[in-house]
């Protein structure tokens, strides 16, 4: 393969043309135009230099900033730099920050559960979160769920639970007799009251005077509580307020009862207040300058106090307490599924209107360390006020009293069964809600979740949440702080907290 050179023609047509004058030799003309390509090599390099320096220049961005700073609000001086506001969807911020979920509660505190969103252990702890989170103002929680979700293995997972803190759990109404094995399970006490059962519980036993009270001041105190319960029994039967000359019979007929028992070397009874009141006059001269027609007066509080004594509820607390109440027992439940059975709730209120007066004995003792107080199925309780009065002072002096209390219902509109608007009733029971820093709400029918989200102030996320939990998963608000958690059992809890027995 021979290679191409070009002749002399085609190397002269390529060189650049030079002009020489007629008559230069051959050497001369080779030096010109030596000379000229020199030239133009010189030329061209220093273009391309000229280029590649104008190239680097455009590719150095000019400073942000000047070196002085600029004037005026752009400057930056201050401590605060504006920025352009940029909106994106969820869905674009969860790509771009994705792992991000509620860092919960905080590791102190009773196992619960998984937190869905954050697929974490979530624990409570309401004694704990207690002025460590902002706006948990009280340690009280609601409990509310349609049948069958699984709010009763909850509460009692709270009891179960939280005796390995060393707080004591005391359940003051238990309607189905479903705490029993908990309290056997724990080492605790269940009395079961009810026609035909030997169990006795006098409501007029005095609390143990705490150390720190003196005797005269607590005498006092428990003339107090004595009224309170009597009124609240009679209030519950008549179905109304007590007028001014039936508050005065009650005073009058407690006192002479007091004193002709403390004589006796023995505690009050019931049946000595009913006695008392049936007879007009023992009141009149028991009564003295301020009798008037005060015997007559009392003639309904006497039949309103005797369905305890005669009625329906005869034999359960118009005798001595036979069973002693000890403050160092883990739990105590009384037993009230005898009294469940009919329509009318007015047996079931008394009953635990007289045993949580007998419990205020370890309720009011400040050295009793912390409680849970469960009131299991309180949509029974909505419609009597005197009740509600009894439980929102509780509910007051939780904090004061060291009790957390739980209030378990099915559905949040069993709250407006307690009265019309604007009526002591609806406010007792909204005062409830009110006092409960914690609402704990597993699913509710569709029909439902509008008076759920209105009583709750939940948010649309929420409001959809709750009608779509499965079994097991409630939404917790706590001070303003959502999560969904899914309660999980240890299998030896799954045994003793089974409800659906007979139905297997």
């Amino acid at each position: 393969m021979s290679r191409h050179r070009p002749g002399r023609r085609a190397r002269r047509a390529s060189a650049s043309p030079v002009f020489t004058p007629h008559g230069t030799d051959r050497t001369s003309r080779r030096a010109a135009r030596k000379q000229l390509a020199e030239a133009q090599a010189k030329a061209q390099a220093a273009a391309l230099k000229n280029t590649a320096d104008a190239t680097a220049e455009a590719e150095i961005p000019a400073p942000l900033y000047p070196p002085t700073g600029r004037p005026g609000p752009a400057s930056a001086r201050g401590g605060r730099l504006r920025l352009p506001a940029h909106r994106m969807t969820t869905a674009t911020a969860s790509g771009a920050y994705p792992f991000l979920a509620e860092g919960g509660l905080g590791a102190e505190g009773i196992y619960i559960g998984r937190d869905v969103h954050a697929e974490g252990s979530f624990v409570f702890d309401p004694f704990s979160l207690y002025g460590r989170i902002e706006g948990f103002t009280n340690p009280n929680v609601l409990l509310a769920g349609v049948i069958g979700q699984g709010k009763s293995a909850l509460a009692k997972s709270f009891a179960l639970r939280s005796v390995a803190f060393g707080y004591r759990v005391y359940v003051p109404c238990d309607p189905k007799g479903e705490w029993t094995p908990v309290a056997a399970a724990l080492g605790g006490t269940s009395i079961a009251l009810g026609p035909g059962l030997p169990g006795r519980l006098n409501p007029l036993d005095a609390a143990p005077r705490p150390p720190s009270v003196p005797e005269a001041d607590w005498a006092g105190e428990v003339r107090k509580r004595r009224l309170l319960l009597l009124g609240s029994l009679a209030r519950t039967v008549l179905g109304r307020d007590l007028l001014p000359m039936e508050h005065t019979a009650l005073d009058i007929a407690l006192e002479g009862v007091v004193q002709a028992a403390n004589a006796a070397g023995r505690a009050p009874l019931l049946g000595d207040i009913a006695h008392t009141l049936a007879q007009p006059h023992l009141l009149d001269a028991a009564a003295g300058t301020v009798s008037g027609h005060l015997g007559e007066a009392a003639r309904d509080l006497s039949h309103a106090l005797r369905r305890l004594v005669h009625g329906d509820l005869a034999g359960m607390f118009d005798a001595p307490s036979t069973v002693a109440f000890d403050p160092t027992s883990p739990m105590l439940s009384i037993d009230l599924s005898r009294l469940g059975g009919s329509g009318d709730d007015t047996a079931l209120v008394l009953a635990m209107t007289c045993a949580s007066a007998w419990m205020e004995a370890a309720l009011t003792d400040p050295d009793g360390g912390r409680r849970w107080i469960v009131y299991d199925e309180a949509w029974r309780l909505m419609r009597h006020p005197g009740l509600l009065q009894r439980m929102q002072s509780q509910w007051k002096l939780s904090r004061g009293l060291g009790i957390a209390n739980l209030m378990v219902i099915h559905r949040l509109s069993d709250l407006l069964t307690a009265g019309d608007a604007g009526s002591q009733g609806r406010a007792l029971a909204e005062g409830l809600l009110a006092d409960c820093s914690t609402r704990i709400i597993y699913r509710q029918e569709t029909d439902q979740i509008h008076a759920a989200a209105t009583l709750l102030g939940l948010t649309a996320v929420e409001t959809e949440a709750i009608s779509h939990l499965t079994r097991g998963r409630g939404l917790w608000r706590v001070a303003g702080r959502s999560f969904v958690v899914q309660h999980l059992l240890h299998p030896t809890e799954q045994t003793l907290f089974d409800t659906d027995s007979r139905m297997h």
